[in-house]
């Protein structure tokens, strides 16, 4: 059986118990396993991560939009992250087996049937893109308020499936396939908005900064501080050192210090490994060396 991982992005962070319906139906439905899920008020957004079979994975959203339809109306939600979808973003990434080809049929059947059965309008984004490849920040840009009148007038905004308007509550989906990512988030000690925009303008790779990057600004100075969250979307090329040490030295430069880094949802091994390496300077480190990654090497053996 070709086995995917999934990381659909919801647009609720503050209500539990929305949350945790959402998670119900992946850690219900046979042949999906809930591995992690995250949620922030400030965001307003939960990452849940989930691992199963296409069928059983495409089943387990389904039901979770369901609920989102019914919890989640975007006309009335307010957070940092940018969003347009009450099922914002959902990739699949294929483990083990399973090809990146297998991916994106897993993504286009849950968008065909996400308007077949619910009437979400759906993009497909990354390996997923109907045509040209296109990225996440082309396809949301305007948010779902924004989205909701370019649609109206602009061809080229409209859905690859459903449509042409978004769902009046829900908005749209963008559904993908791509390699693994990480989601890290950087806190500076202090309570200025327009340093975290400087940074987070002068690291991502749009603005000329560090390949593989996307980063924003989030207001969290509720917490005492302000955030520069990144997505790195390819960390074999900039690894997550590389992002810290840069956002680190920026702040400096505008007499700020960083006070904490996050990662949100799980995060590939040689990753953190890459981080260890860098921090204690180690030379010839493999992953073999680590004990559980040898212990399931011999037990799979």
């Amino acid at each position: 059986m070709k086995r995917f991982e999934i990381v659909p992005n919801f647009s609720e962070g503050r209500r539990q118990d929305v949350i945790e319906a959402l998670c119900r139906c992946y850690r219900e439905q046979p042949g999906s396993i809930l591995l992690d899920y995250e949620f922030d008020a400030d965001h307003n957004r939960c990452v849940l991560t989930a691992v199963g079979s296409a069928d059983a994975l495409i089943d387990a959203t389904l039901a979770a939009c369901r609920i989102a339809r019914e919890k989640i109306d975007l006309n009335h939600h307010e957070g940092g992250h940018p969003r347009m979808g009450a099922l914002d973003v959902l990739p699949f990434l294929p483990l083990e087996d399973a090809t990146m080809e297998d991916a994106v049929a897993a993504a286009r059947m849950l968008g065909q049937r996400l308007w077949d059965e619910l009437r979400i309008p759906v993009y497909f984004y990354e390996e997923a893109s109907l045509g040209r490849k296109r990225l996440l920040p082309e396809i949301r840009k305007g948010n779902f308020e924004g989205l909701r009148e370019a649609v109206k007038t602009d061809p080229s905004r409209r859905p690859d499936i459903g449509g042409p308007d978004l769902h009046e509550t829900f908005g749209a989906s963008v559904i993908g396939a791509r390699k693994p990512l990480v989601a890290f988030n950087v806190y500076l000690q202090s309570l200025d908005m327009e340093i975290a925009k400087a940074i987070a303008k002068a690291v991502r790779e749009s603005s000329g900064g560090l390949r593989n990057v996307r980063a924003i600004a989030i207001d969290t100075t509720a917490q005492g501080t302000v955030q520069v969250s990144m997505n790195l979307v390819d960390v074999e090329q900039t690894p997550i050192f590389r992002a810290y040490e840069f956002v680190a030295a920026e702040a400096a430069h505008y007499g700020a210090a960083v006070s904490h880094a996050e990662i949100v949802g799980l995060v590939p091994l040689s990753a953190m490994l890459a981080v260890a390496e860098r921090s204690l300077r180690l030379r010839g480190f493999y992953d073999q060396q680590v004990l559980e990654v040898r212990l399931a090497r011999e037990e799979k053996a």
